[in-house]
């Protein structure tokens, strides 16, 4: 910090640069400081001496930020909005209510967290959640957010995670794909398009009595993937973690009387740059309880696929 106040000329300039490259204009930056724009300029300009480089081209009214000014701008935004995060943060909890920042699949929040999200926040009325929405593979580090959810293999060291469960999948579709029995046709199968070789050859045979030569669906996003399988398109492989209120609510049924697990496990991180706060446990361990409770409940309505031993 010492350092950062011998590179400013005065603090007050970061506000003025903020101001002037938002506006694209010197004029605009005065009104909105309520300061004049010669005020601005001058101040602009003891920056860019002090800095020894151009911020801004000054084109016919106009200020248009230099390749360095675009490098700062690009800083001091996300400093500001660091800085702006902690405020509001403070004044939430003088008010008595937290913010609690996820990152976890777009999957897992859409069909798994929002059929819930009224019980949720009825047990923690106090919470305000953030999402940040992971739309391909959970991979990363947990960085900035309150907890995260990731995979990992079971034989690389622990990184202090909570287990969610093991990573156990099941072909699923709608009931109403499953009663067209018609064995002319073809299974649709509808894939994950990162999704490494075909899941389906896996099978020796699924559920539908179709027995032509499979079609396919193929999707970027895996909460698409499960809606496709929720409207009746065809049979996805389901990850337990995301579609498990799906199975036991009934819209999907199993295509397959066998599950399928493999060498990873889900976990709930804690981030990797500060340590975690009790309500970010807290909501962790109401999550897992939850899934723990619904993953027992499937066990009891489907017993053959021996649900609970596949996942804990």
């Amino acid at each position: 910090m010492p350092e950062l106040r011998r590179m400013l000329p005065s603090s007050n300039a970061l506000f003025v640069f903020d101001a002037a490259a938002r506006n694209g204009s010197f004029t605009a930056a005065a009104a909105e400081l309520n300061v004049t724009q010669p005020a601005v300029s001058r101040m602009l300009g003891q920056f860019e001496d002090h800095l020894g480089v151009r911020l801004f081209d000054r084109r016919a009214g106009r200020a248009v930020l230099t390749e360095e000014g675009e490098l700062l701008y690009r800083r001091v935004l996300e400093g500001f909005r660091s800085i702006e995060t902690g405020l509001t943060e403070i004044e939430r909890r003088r008010k008595g209510t937290e913010t609690v920042t996820l990152s976890v699949s777009s999957a897992f929040t859409t069909h798994w967290l929002m059929p819930r999200i009224d019980k949720l926040q009825r047990q923690f009325p106090q919470v305000d959640l953030r999402f940040q929405l992971i739309s391909g593979a959970l991979r990363g580090a947990v960085e900035n957010v309150d907890l995260g959810m990731r995979f990992r293999d079971r034989e690389e060291p622990s990184s202090g995670g909570t287990l969610v469960m093991k990573e156990v999948m099941l072909p699923m579709c709608s009931p109403g794909y499953l009663g067209e029995t018609d064995p002319s046709e073809s299974n649709t199968i509808i894939r994950l398009a990162e999704t490494p070789g075909d899941w389906a050859a896996d099978y020796s045979s699924l559920l539908t009595g179709r027995r032509g030569a499979a079609k396919a669906l193929s999707f970027t996003d895996y909460a698409v993937v499960v809606q496709a399988a929720l409207l009746g398109q065809g049979i996805a492989l389901g990850w337990l973690t995301v579609a498990s209120h799906w199975l036991l609510t009934g819209a999907l049924v199993p295509a397959s009387d066998r599950l399928t697990t493999t060498r990873r496990i889900c976990e709930f991180l804690p981030p990797r740059n500060r340590p975690m706060r009790p309500i970010a446990a807290e909501i962790r361990d109401w999550i897992l309880a939850q899934m723990h409770s619904e993953i027992a409940a499937i066990d009891r309505l489907y017993p053959k696929l021996g649900a609970m031993a596949a996942c804990y």
